[in-house]
């Protein structure tokens, strides 16, 4: 599959009304039409079709990102989207749903010519505006002709481009918008590995005059382009052209011809539909109009704040901040099974995740608890059935990670869903407890109880050989580290050293005393008290042996983890702070925890890193090695203050405040 763009090189040929006849080769001509719905395509290899030249971006350029639940899009500052950098790599903007790309390539030109950009932002979260005006043309002075596009997705991606003549004397000249699409796998964008690929189509239509044969397909209202995977679905990227259609076209690229009066404007908008098999891809009901979407945009971004707690100090800066968060929460949102969990991030994490879905449930409860009910049912779902190494599935395990694109369907990718994780089951149990305690939801309660012991059993069986959870990856394609932590060279010793062997992390196994402490006060109000005191006597037993196995004398701190023999991972890192508040530590050992935790060479002002600056293995850019991470330092946070160091909580949860703010 082409990297770059659909389209080929041909003789400058502007495709108008007359639709050119094609001669596919015999006998194939009837063989390789593929109709879909009622749309008919040929391989695109067979077609050649005109090209609209681009300059390649100079180096990596500054970006917009919006966000709608499963569409996710990522512009350059112009609205544009660039084909390829100049140095022929594949870039990462483009139109994305379901972890494939419906649009490589949107590139709005003015006599051949790029806009001066004036000025661009994507406040709305969903929607971006770009004001830009052409550049010094033939008979036309610089910035006389503004510019103003805005775009929205709402199930679909939505422009509209309002062009306004502020000269004395009318204007003549060229716009066009030159589109592609790839249909790229999002990780293969992501630099993984892929030698086959599916064939891109040109759609065609069958002749008029020439019985048996085909035409490109010609309406200057609307084209298609289109992708067969090589699991045989074709993808469409379906664009209409909503008030003016344009003059003509050149293979991808709509030209218009425009002549304006002075202080006139022209208004020129189109609609992408993203499809499999002539259905919508998105989970959102696409309009007709960029006016419909952005209404429907709005409304629903009303209702959710208005769902939520409210929260307001009297420091503008402060409720600038939480105004920010309650936006990024709203546009997080996306569809599983018809509930709306928070995915994982923009761009590249927009999917459902176990532990990362779970732990922003558990920090939004206090605002929407439904996040949460939501996200433990969707989890629940997805709960693993049978043992599988290829995704690491096992009998009540939650998943890791769930994809939805070509590679996952054909089985490229493990993620279908990928269960290597070590902590999303644990953490899914505490937020199943947590929850009840802050709803008394007991619908929901008695719903998941089923779930909840399978998950129980699970981290029953997988702590058979030594009493801990640990982790060891299975799958060809799956994780290294299968922690929070999840880089493959986070997992060091004090000397820089990659621990080898199952790895015991500190952490999991306070989720794992908290999860059994919960769900014992769960089994006492469901009236069994076989199973609550068993787990009571379970967590016990874990914390004596933590404390005993995890403990550092020499450093006053927990290990980061235990190796495959068993030898303590003796690193100093932000780990350990997250079993401040889960109850699994002695009290004279929290308290050594939660200082040296503030020492400088973890505190750095902004935050606790990942790891300390004086392992030889620090490194401030690395993902997991001296990076501060917001959500590691939330729980931190929360764990000072339950082991009542107020001053220090209350002095990290300033810096990241600062952070923000900044």
């Amino acid at each position: 599959m082409p990297t770059k763009s659909q389209t080929q090189v041909t003789p400058e040929v502007v495709l108008e009304a007359s639709p050119s006849v094609v001669h596919p080769p015999a006998p194939e001509s009837t063989k390789d039409i593929l109709e879909i719905g009622r749309r008919h395509y040929l391989p695109a290899e067979t077609l050649s079709i005109p090209s609209w030249a681009s300059a390649p971006s100079e180096g990596m350029q500054q970006t917009l990102t919006v966000k709608d639940d499963d569409l996710f899009l990522i512009t350059d500052t112009l609205g544009n989207i660039s084909g390829c950098l100049d140095d022929g790599v594949v870039t990462s903007m483009g139109l994305f749903c379901r972890d494939s790309r419906f649009l490589s390539r949107l590139e709005l030109q003015i006599n051949q010519c790029f806009p001066i950009l004036l000025s661009s932002n994507a406040y709305k979260g969903f929607s971006l505006s770009v004001l830009c005006a052409n550049p010094r043309l033939d008979n036309i002075p610089a910035e006389t002709i503004g510019i103003h596009r805005e775009q929205v997705l709402n199930g679909g991606l939505f422009e509209e481009i309002t062009l306004t003549n502020y000269g004395t004397q009318s204007v003549k000249f060229d716009l066009s918008l030159s589109f592609d699409a790839d249909f790229m796998d999002l990780f293969e964008i992501r630099g993984f590995d892929r030698n086959d690929h599916g064939k891109l189509l040109r759609r065609v239509e069958p002749s008029t005059t020439n019985p048996g044969e085909y035409q490109l397909h010609q309406d200057t209202s609307e084209f298609t382009m289109a992708y067969q995977g090589m699991d045989g679905n074709v993808m469409e990227s379906h664009i209409q052209f909503l008030n003016r259609p344009p003059t003509g076209f050149k293979g991808y690229t709509a030209l218009w011809t425009l002549e304006i009066e002075s202080h006139q404007t022209e208004r020129i908008s189109y609609r992408l539909n993203p499809l499999m098999n002539s259905q919508p891809v998105s989970r959102v009901p696409v309009p007709m109009t960029l006016s419909q979407a952005r209404a429907a945009e709005m409304v629903e971004e009303q209702e959710w704040r208005g769902s939520m707690t409210q929260i307001r100090t009297d420091n503008k800066a402060i409720n600038q901040v939480i105004d920010r968060a309650e936006q990024d929460i709203y546009l997080l949102r996306q569809t599983f099974e018809d509930r709306k969990i928070l995915s994982a991030g923009i761009p590249w994490f927009c999917t459902l995740f176990g532990r990362d879905s779970i732990i922003a449930a558990s920090q939004t409860l206090m605002i929407n608890p439904t996040i949460a009910r939501n996200t433990l049912t969707v989890l629940a779902h997805y709960q693993g059935k049978i043992d599988d190494d290829w995704r690491e599935e096992e009998p009540g395990k939650i998943l890791h990670e769930i994809r939805l694109g070509e590679m996952a369907r054909c089985q490229l990718i493990p993620h279908t869903p990928y269960y290597g994780t070590i902590d999303a089951t644990p953490l899914w149990l505490m937020l199943y407890a947590e929850h009840y305690a802050w709803t008394a939801d007991r619908e929901t309660l008695e719903a998941l109880w089923e779930n909840a012991l399978a998950a129980m059993a699970w981290i029953d069986r997988s702590s058979v050989e030594t009493g801990y959870l640990s982790y060891s990856k299975k799958s060809k394609r799956g994780l290294a580290n299968q922690g929070w932590k999840d880089s493959g060279d986070c997992i060091v010793d004090r000397h820089g050293k990659m621990a080898t062997g199952p790895i015991t992390l500190c952490e999991v196994q306070g989720y794992t005393y908290a999860a059994k402490m919960r769900m014992s006060e769960i089994a006492y109000l469901r009236k069994r008290p076989d199973l609550g005191d068993r787990w009571l006597q379970e967590a016990a037993d874990l914390k004596v042996r933590f404390n005993q196995d995890f403990w550092m004398p020499e450093e006053g701190f927990i290990a980061l983890a235990l190796d495959g023999d068993g030898k303590q991972v003796d690193s100093i890192t932000s780990n350990p702070g997250h079993c401040l508040n889960l109850g699994i530590l002695d009290a004279d050992k929290a308290q050594s925890v939660a200082d040296r935790l503030q020492a400088p060479d973890m505190f750095n002002g902004w935050g606790i890193r990942t790891l300390s600056s004086l392992s030889p293995a620090y490194n401030p850019m690395g993902y997991h090695l001296g990076s501060v991470w917001p959500h590691d330092n939330g729980m931190i946070a929360l764990g000072l203050r339950s082991q009542g160091h107020v001053d220090h909580a209350l002095e990290l949860g300033q810096s990241l405040l600062d952070m923000t703010m900044r």
